[in-house]
């Protein structure tokens, strides 16, 4: 057990899980929401319990809002930060933490994620370019083959898991490729990637953050052979773009490098895998689909809406502020719930209605907003459209065999496993156009 590894799960998840145990034995709805089993197999249940009247909630140590309008507000506010205060643990632990080097990860700096502007603007401007429409648009042809090459692996009219077999794979296949890593590596990602996702949840477990650290530690390792050999021999990929075209310090690569292999897997397995749920367990919708497939675009907007990958996010109020009539101190957490913005009744009609045709799906807020929008959202809803209709048109009697398994985490919320029965393969889809 490496000290500096404990240090850093005692700052940035053992104080949040102590209060969550703690809180869920009075039976705390926050708690309830962010630490209990019922919080990750039903979330939208507690969700509307505690959504109330108005933007914000209190729900100590943090503040809480489900309002559409608020979240959104929030999120394009510069007065807010970006993740929660580092300085939770006692100082001797956060001494020891800054002195000893931790591996590049998707949650620490100089992570675009968790930083703020100037120092954003730095590390995102690089790795625009590869995430334009016409730099996504470029990919159609090889996310199409991908799609072809899973989809003619799975078995034909045969048990299959969806998760392992196909959502997982198809994200993996195309940030590899983006980031110049062989084909041949990418059972070895989809386990690192496993392994290091769970960072981005909100107080997990001492094992699973070991686990995590140790896999990035394998990674990063990776990455330093890897951008070594980019420098030498540059390919036509966004990480040799990196390599050769801009000021990035190796280490600043590496990160960009981890953020980017998350972020672009972790929320489209999940976009995915829920996409499949939702039109196997209403197939009145995906009847809908088989006769109007120009509805595709806008029923992956749906379940972006109505059950989005990333469940919440955070800000951290870089002043004093008043916002919603509610006077916040600085250095306040706000917790966004993107989940609950996307089911609020003052924007969407009958929010938890599953429906393809809804006519303003894409106001949901699950890549959020403002500058930390998500750089891979085109990319995602691509990838989602085509897999999607690829695999119900290949396989149009594919059917649920058991309840799909959800992951064990709140904020990256989607589903282990998706047992299915493929039913007998037909002729292939025709391309997206």
């Amino acid at each position: 057990m490496k000290p500096q590894y404990m240090y850093r799960w005692v700052n940035n998840h053992g104080v949040i899980l102590l209060f969550k145990k703690v809180q869920l034995r009075r039976g705390d709805l926050f708690a309830r929401l962010i630490g209990g089993r019922e919080g990750i197999e039903n979330p939208y249940a507690l969700i509307e319990q505690m959504r109330g009247t108005g933007g914000l909630r209190r729900a100590h140590p943090v503040w809480i809002t489900f309002d559409h309008e608020t979240v959104r507000e929030i999120l394009r506010d510069k007065r807010f930060g970006v993740g929660v205060p580092t300085e939770l643990a006692p100082r001797p632990v956060l001494r020891a933490l800054r002195r000893r080097p931790l591996p590049p990860t998707p949650v620490d700096p100089p992570s675009m994620l968790v930083i703020d502007q100037p120092a954003h603007t730095r590390m995102r401007k690089p790795v625009t370019a590869a995430f334009t429409p016409r730099a996504v648009a470029r990919l159609r042809e090889r996310i199409e083959a991908v799609t072809e090459e899973l989809l003619a692996a799975l078995p034909d009219d045969g048990p299959a898991d969806l998760v392992a077999q196909y959502a997982a794979q198809v994200p993996i296949a195309i940030i590899s490729e983006m980031l110049g890593f062989p084909d041949a590596d990418r059972e070895m990602f989809l386990r690192w990637g496993d392994d290091i996702s769970p960072l981005l949840d909100l107080g997990i477990s001492w094992r699973m953050h070991q686990r995590a650290m140790e896999s990035s530690e394998r990674v990063h390792h990776y990455l330093l052979t890897h951008i070594a050999r980019l420098r030498a021999n540059p390919g036509d990929d966004i990480l040799s773009n990196l390599v050769t075209g801009s000021d990035l310090s190796t280490h600043e690569l590496c990160t960009s490098a981890t953020m980017l292999m998350a972020a672009g897997f972790e929320t489209t397995v999940n976009l995915i895998g829920k996409g499949i749920t939702w039109l196997l367990r209403h197939p009145e919708q995906l009847d809908r689909l088989r006769a109007e497939p120009d509805l595709w675009p806008n029923a992956v907007e749906e379940i972006l809406r109505i059950d989005p990958p990333v469940q919440t996010t955070a800000r951290t109020t870089r002043t004093a502020l008043e916002i919603g009539g509610i006077r916040l101190r600085a250095g306040s957490t706000v917790v966004l719930s993107l989940a609950g913005a996307n089911r609020d009744a003052a924007v969407f009609t009958e929010p938890a209605r599953f429906d393809i045709t809804r006519h303003n799906a894409g106001d949901h807020l699950s890549f959020s907003s403002g500058v930390h929008v998500c750089l891979g959202a085109g990319l995602a809803r691509m990838e989602a459209v085509h897999a999607l209709r690829a695999l119900v048109e290949t396989f149009p009697d594919l059917r649920l065999t058991d309840p799909p398994t959800r992951r064990p985490l709140f904020t990256l919320h989607g589903y282990e496993r998706l047992p299915v029965h493929t039913g007998p393969r037909v002729r292939s889809h025709q391309p997206v156009g």
